[in-house]
């Protein structure tokens, strides 16, 4: 049988076949990611293959892990030197942002954007809590929104506690598979009640599940908006570590970067503190952000990634 990943508890996952029925899986002896050391073998998200077991329990056994199309990974927060995947086999991601109560850094902000690009998934910025900003806040948030549309990502705003924004996002959602991620306390449980009116019985379903394995918050679920169209919450995020991208590609990821690729004098060009570098010059003109240019920075020298 073929399904999805759309739970995952440690050892034990839950799987969604094809015709929409839940299976409470395992999986059959260790499988190896391809040049990735991770932590989570399986993923939501993740197509699977399986084959339910006779014993009378109802449960299944996971035999063969489909290639992946992409994932969102960052550095694992409990082993060193090991990744976690978020989330796989997306079409876009929506990136939860305040600006007050909690506020997100721009360093936040930029680590996932790169990772997004780096997998070539879609990202969008979803400004929330609106009902909290005063008229500075909301000038502030129309100049971030500014500078990041003009490097190409799209931005909304929305207030759970309003319903602002509410239909906006639910017509971005359909027909795809989205991950919604975010810091802790920025309001995404809030946004998917409103997105997904019956969650309430669902998340008990789910949380009747979990008590069957070892439960744990560092893992994803993808709940059913109507049909082909779902959402991959994700626990927040404390830090996003940057995962597999060279220090001479990482610029790569930033699309304002990229365009000025083949500008500067040298062809290795780490645009640190290199002579006739395209963008150094470009950061001094204001035609790249500052904040962002301080953010790859940050990510070239290994610094605090919670910034």
């Amino acid at each position: 049988m073929k399904g999805v990943v759309v739970k995952s508890t440690g050892s034990w996952y839950l799987v969604r076949d094809e015709e929409g029925k839940l299976h409470r899986a395992r999986l059959r002896g260790k499988f190896k990611n391809k040049n990735l050391k991770v932590s989570n073998p399986l993923a939501v998200g993740d197509r699977v293959e399986f084959d339910v077991e006779t014993t009378g329990e109802d449960t299944a056994v996971i035999h063969k892990i489909e290639d992946r199309e992409n994932y969102i990974i960052r550095q694992s927060t409990h082993k060193t030197a090991y990744s976690h995947i978020i989330a796989a086999n997306l079409d876009q991601a929506l990136l939860i942002v305040t600006l007050v109560s909690p506020r997100t850094s721009f360093g936040f902000i930029d680590r996932f954007l790169v990772t997004a690009e780096a997998y070539g998934i879609p990202a969008v910025l979803v400004f929330n809590k609106t009902d909290l900003y005063d008229e500075d806040v909301m000038k502030y948030q129309r100049q971030i929104s500014h500078m990041y549309g003009q490097i190409g990502y799209a931005s909304m705003t929305a207030s759970a506690a309003n319903q602002e924004g509410i239909a906006e996002i639910n017509s971005l959602l359909q027909g795809k598979t989205t991950l919604l991620s975010g810091h802790s306390g920025v309001g995404k449980s809030s946004l998917i009640n409103l997105l997904v009116p019956d969650l309430a019985l669902k998340t008990s379903e789910i949380s009747d599940f979990s008590d069957k394995g070892v439960h744990t918050t560092t893992f994803a679920e993808m709940f059913e908006v109507d049909e082909d169209t779902y959402i991959i919450d994700t626990p927040g995020i404390k830090e996003l570590g940057i995962v597999d991208i060279p220090a001479a590609q990482l610029s790569h990821f930033f699309p304002e970067m990229r365009e000025r690729m083949n500008q500067c004098r040298f062809n290795n060009c780490t645009h640190f503190n290199e002579p006739g570098c395209a963008v150094i010059e470009a950061v001094r003109k204001s035609e790249i952000s500052l904040t962002r240019y301080e953010s790859y920075l940050s990510m070239l020298h290994g610094q605090d990634n919670r910034k």
